[in-house]
C-alpha cells in the first residue's frame, strides 16, 4: 500500500513533470535563438540584467536566459545541454540538489544556473573539493561566461589579498570548499574593512555536494595560534598506554569504535601518576592524554587511518582515500598517535576561530549541489540544509550490469578470487577498475598482479599527482586502476576503442563501504551514458563491516553447507542484510552529525554576535556611544557590587572609590566623601558624570580624530583577545560535557546553559577591559591596531603546527591565587574581577 501512495504522491515526479514544461518552453526557442547572430546573442546578456534591475525576478527570466546559455554553449564549447540537463539546472536554480549519474555532464548542467543567477551581479559561487577541479572548471567554463559578457574569478590557497578579493568581485567565482570557509574566519579577524576579501555570500552551487555537506561535515575549519606545550604528557600517557590490556584494562566497542578505562584501568593510571584521584579537576590534563593514547593504540590503525612518511603521521581520507597532507588530527589524537610511533610529538595549538562546512554553508542566502550519489542521505539535506534531492533522469537508458554480492569464509580466499576475475578480464581486454576501501588492500592487490605480469596503475593516496589522467584512462582496453575508494572523483572515465565489444568497464568493489552512498559512487563510474558494463563486490566474513553487524549465523550456515574459499556464497538475502548493516551505520553517522550541529550551534550563535559587533567596530567612523555605553555597563555592575546590602551603613563606599580610582578615573577624583548619603542612582550618576568630563578633557587633548581611532585599537583588542580565550573555554567545556550524562542530566542542555553563561561573562570582560583602557590608558604610540596573535589556517582533520611564541622579558610580580581577593579593593575574588578582565 505505501509503495502504491509513494507511486502517486512521490514529490519527485511531481518536480520532475513541472520541470518537462519548462524544458519545453526552452527547447521552443531553440531555433530563434539559433537564427541570432554572435553579437545578439551576446546582448542578451545586458539586456536581462537591465530587466532584473529594473524588477522583474530571476524566475520570470530563466526560460530566456537558459535559451542564451543553450545556444552560446554550442558556439563556444561545442556542447548543447541535452533536456535532462535543463531539468537539472532548473533544480539547481530552485536551490536543491541534482542528482545526475555519473557521466550525465554536472559541470555543463551547472552553467545554466549560474548564469541566471549571476544576472543579479551579487555573485555566484561554485564550489569543488580540490583546486585541480576548480582551475578545470573556470577555465573550460570560463570561456563560455566570458563570451556572454559575465567576469569569472578562481579563488585559490596561494592568491594574495588583493587577488583573492579581485576573484571575489567577480560575477563568478570557483573555489573549493576549504578555501571558501577559511577567507570567512579571516575576513572576521582583520583589522580594516579594505583587507576583506568576501562579499555577501548570495547564491552557492556545490559540485559532489555529498562530499563536502555529509563526509567532511564533522571536520570544522580551524585557524590555529599558538600552543601550549604538552608533548611530553602524551609520551608519557603512551608509554603507560602500551602495558594496558583488554577486557581487563579498558573495553573495546567495535561497532562503535569506542574505547574506555575500566576501574582497573583507572586505578593503574593512579598508581602509576602518582594520584589520588584521576577525576579531580587538576588532572583533566592527564585524563585526556590516556584517553587519546588509548583511542591511537586501539582505534587508529597505520596504513588504514593514516600512514608515516618522511618522520609525519599523515592522514588517510576515509571518504576519497587521498592522503592529507598538513592536516592534523585535532584535540590532542595526532599528538597521541606521534607518540605511538616514536616521532617528534609537535605541540598542540590554539584555536582562535572555527566554523564547520554545516554552519558556513547555511549562510548563503540560496544554495544548491550536484552529484550522482545523494538519495542515500535526502534526510539529512532537507534536515539540515533545507535541499530537496532530486532525481534527475540519466539522457540515455542505464544498461549496467550490477551483480549480486559474492561472499566468502576469509579475507585470503576473497583476494585471490578478485586477482583471478582481473587477470580473467585482463586476457579478454576488459578494462578493470578496482575499488578499495583501505591503502592496504590495494597493495595487496598490487602485489598479486604484479606476480602474475599484469601491467597496472595503483592510485591510493600514496601517488594522487596524476590522479585524473590515471582515471582519465581507465577505461582503455586492457587498462586496470586499482583506487582507494573514490580517487579522481569528478574525471568522467570514458572508453576506449573496442571496449564496448568486450562488455565495457567493469569495476570490482573489494568490500563495502559502511556507506551505501561511497559504494554507489564505485558502481556509477562503470555504465556512464548508456555504456555497457558490469560491477561486481567482493564480501569476506572477515571484512570489518561484517565483523561489526553479525557475521557469525552466515559463518554457522557457510560451514554446515560444507562451503570454503573455493565457493562463494551468493544471496540476495545476504546483500540485504549488508545494506541493513550499511543503513544502521548511515543512522549513526547522521545522528552524530546532527548532535554536532546542535552543540556548534550555539558557537554559531555567539560568533555572529561577536562577528556583527566586530565589523560595526571597523566599519563605524565613530564608536564613542559603543565606548561609553560599556563604560557605563561597568559602572553600573560595580556600584551594584559594592552597595549589595538593603542597609546604607553596610555599603562598602570606601572599596568602590578605590575601584573606580583604580579602573576608570585618577586618584582622588572621587572620594569615598563624595558617595556618602547618596543612593544607588545618585552614586551611579556622579560616577558618569566625572567619567564624561575626563574623557572629554582626553578626547581635547588628544584631538577627535585620533581619539577615535584609539578606541578602535581598544575594542578590536578586547574583543578578539577574550573572543580567543573564549572559543577555547568553551572547547574545553565541550570535550568534558558529556561526562554530565551520568547525573541524568542532557549535556547538549548544560553545555546551551553554560555556554549562555560563559558568553554573558566573556561579553562582561570585555566591557569591563575596554572601560578600563578607554579610561586609564596613556596614549602615545600605541594608535597602531594590532593582532592578538598570528592565525594559521588549518584544514580539516587537523590541527596545525603552531605559530612560534616569541620570548618576552622576565618581569617580576606578586603571585596572586585565583581564590584570593582582588588587590583592586573591589571585595570580588581576583578571578572574577581583574584576573578575568586582564589582557
Amino acid at each position: 500500500m505505501l509503495g502504491v501512495l509513494n507511486k502517486v504522491f512521490d514529490p519527485n515526479k511531481r518536480d520532475l513533470k513541472r520541470f518537462e514544461k519548462m524544458a519545453d518552453q526552452i527547447e521552443a526557442l531553440a531555433s530563434d535563438f539559433a537564427a541570432l547572430s554572435d553579437e545578439e546573442l551576446q546582448g542578451k546578456t545586458p539586456d536581462l540584467m537591465e530587466r532584473y534591475q529594473k524588477g522583474e525576478t530571476l524566475d520570470a527570466l530563466l526560460v530566456e536566459a537558459f535559451a542564451t546559455v543553450r545556444e552560446a554553449s554550442k558556439r563556444v564549447l561545442g556542447m548543447f545541454p541535452f533536456r535532462v540537463q535543463i531539468m537539472g539546472a532548473i533544480s539547481l536554480h530552485e536551490g536543491n540538489i541534482s542528482e545526475m549519474k555519473t557521466g550525465e555532464g554536472k559541470t555543463l548542467t551547472s552553467t545554466l544556473s549560474v548564469y541566471l543567477n549571476a544576472l543579479s551581479k551579487k555573485g555566484v559561487h561554485v564550489v569543488t573539493v580540490n583546486e585541480y577541479l576548480a582551475s578545470r572548471d573556470a577555465e573550460e567554463m570560463g570561456k563560455l561566461f566570458r563570451w556572454l559578457g559575465l567576469s569569472v574569478g578562481l579563488n585559490l590557497n596561494s592568491l594574495t589579498k588583493e587577488e583573492k578579493r579581485e576573484a571575489y568581485a567577480s560575477d563568478i567565482t570557483y573555489s573549493t570548499n576549504n578555501e571558501l570557509g577559511f577567507d570567512y574566519l579571516r575576513d572576521n579577524m582583520v583589522l580594516y574593512k579594505e583587507e576583506m576579501v568576501q562579499r555577501e555570500l548570495n547564491y552557492a552551487v556545490i559540485d559532489e555536494v555529498d562530499s563536502i555537506l555529509i563526509d567532511e561535515a564533522r571536520t570544522p575549519l580551524i585557524i590555529s595560534g599558538q600552543a601550549a606545550k604538552a608533548a611530553q604528557l602524551y609520551m608519557q600517557a603512551n608509554a603507560f598506554t602500551r602495558v594496558l590490556t583488554k577486557d581487563t584494562d579498558y573495553t573495546y566497542d567495535e561497532t562503535t569504535k569506542g574505547v574506555m578505562l575500566t576501574e582497573d584501568g583507572i586505578e593503574k593510571v593512579e598508581k602509576a601518576f602518582g594520584i589520588e584521584n584521576l577525576f579531580d579537576m587538576n588532572h583533566v590534563r592527564l585524563n585526556h592524554a590516556i584517553n587519546q593514547a588509548l583511542k591511537a593504540q586501539v582505534t587508529m590503525h597505520r596504513d588504514v587511518d593514516y600512514v608515516v612518511q618522511d618522520g609525519e603521521v599523515i592522514i588517510v581520507d576515509q571518504f576519497t582515500g587521498r592522503l592529507m597532507k598538513g592536516r592534523r588530527y585535532s584535540d590532542g589524537l595526532h599528538q597521541a598517535i606521534e607518540a605511538k610511533e616514536a616521532l617528534e610529538v609537535q605541540n598542540e595549538s590554539m584555536t582562535m576561530a572555527t566554523i564547520t562546512f554545516q554552519n558556513y554553508f547555511r549562510m548563503y542566502k540560496k544554495l544548491s549541489g550536484m552529484t550522482g550519489t545523494a538519495k542515500t542521505e535526502e534526510e539529512e539535506f532537507r534536515n539540515i540544509y533545507n535541499m530537496n534531492v532530486i532525481s534527475i533522469p540519466t539522457n540515455k537508458p542505464i544498461i549496467r550490469d550490477d551483480r549480486v554480492d559474492l561472499i566468502y569464509a576469509t579475507i585470503a580466499g576473497k583476494y585471490k578470487a578478485v586477482g583471478d576475475d582481473i587477470a580473467e578480464r585482463h586476457k579478454k581486454g576488459q578494462p578493470v577498475l578496482v575499488g578499495t576501501v583501505a591503502i592496504e588492500t590495494s597493495e595487496i592487490i598490487s602485489d598479486y598482479l604484479t606476480k602474475k605480469g599484469i601491467k597496472h596503475s595503483v592510485l591510493n593516496a600514496k601517488n594522487h599527482a596524476f590522479e585524473a589522467e590515471i582515471i582519465l584512462n581507465a577505461g582503455q582496453k586492457g587498462a586496470v586502476t586499482i583506487a582507494t575508494n573514490m580517487a579522481g572523483r569528478g574525471t568522467d572515465i570514458k572508453l576506449g576503442e573496442g571496449v564496448r565489444e568486450v562488455g565495457g568497464l567493469a569495476v570490482l568493489g573489494t568490500e563495502r563501504h559502511e556507506s551505501r552512498r561511497i559504494d554507489n559512487q564505485l558502481r556509477g563510474r562503470s555504465g556512464r551514458q548508456g555504456d555497457p558494463g558490469v560491477t561486481q563486490f567482493y564480501l569476506s566474513l572477515e571484512d570489518e563491516l561484517m565483523r561489526r553487524f553479525g557475521s557469525d549465523a552466515m559463518r554457522n550456515m557457510m560451514g554446515k553447507l560444507g562451503m570454503d574459499d573455493s565457493q562463494p556464497l551468493q544471496s540476495r538475502m545476504v546483500t540485504r542484510s549488508v545494506e541493513s548493516a550499511q543503513k544502521r551505520v548511515e543512522g549513526n553517522n547522521f545522528d552524530a552529525r546532527k548532535r554536532l550541529l546542535q552543540y556548534d550551534d550555539v558557537l554559531r550563535q555567539q560568533r555572529e554576535i561577536i562577528y556583527k559587533e566586530r565589523m560595526e567596530v571597523i566599519e563605524t567612523d565613530d564608536m564613542r556611544a559603543l565606548v561609553e555605553k560599556m563604560i557605563d555597563s561597568t559602572v553600573d555592575r560595580m556600584v551594584a557590587v559594592h552597595t549589595a546590602e538593603e542597609k546604607q551603613e553596610n555599603w562598602h563606599l570606601k572599596s568602590l572609590a578605590d575601584t573606580i580610582a583604580a579602573n576608570l578615573l585618577p586618584e582622588n577624583t572621587i572620594t569615598e566623601a563624595d558617595l556618602q548619603n547618596k543612593s544607588q542612582e545618585e552614586i551611579t550618576e556622579l560616577i558618569k558624570t566625572k567619567i564624561t568630563a575626563h574623557y572629554d578633557e582626553k578626547e581635547a587633548e588628544l584631538t577627535p580624530e585620533r581619539m577615535r581611532e584609539f578606541e578602535k585599537v581598544v575594542l578590536l583588542r578586547s574583543i578578539d583577545s577574550k573572543w580567543i580565550d573564549h572559543i577555547d573555554a568553551m572547547d574545553q567545556l565541550r570535550q568534558g560535557i558529556h561526562l554530565r550524562a551520568y547525573g541524568q542530566t542532557d549535556p547538549l542542555r548544560e553545555y546551551q546553559n553554560e555556554g549562555f553563561n560563559m558568553f554573558e561573562a566573556m561579553v562582561e570582560s570585555i566591557e569591563e577591559d575596554v572601560a578600563k583602557y578607554a579610561m586609564k590608558a596613556e596614549i602615545r604610540n600605541n594608535l597602531e591596531r594590532q593582532e592578538v596573535a598570528k592565525g594559521q589556517a588549518i584544514n580539516p582533520k587537523e590541527d596545525g603546527p603552531p605559530a612560534k611564541k616569541k620570548k618576552e622579558p622576565a618581569r617580576k610580580s606578586v603571585e596572586i591565587g585565583r581564590n584570593d581577593a582582588c588587590p583592586c579593593g573591589s571585595g570580588k575574588k581576583y578571578k572574577n574581577c581583574h584576573g578575568a578582565a586582564a589582557l
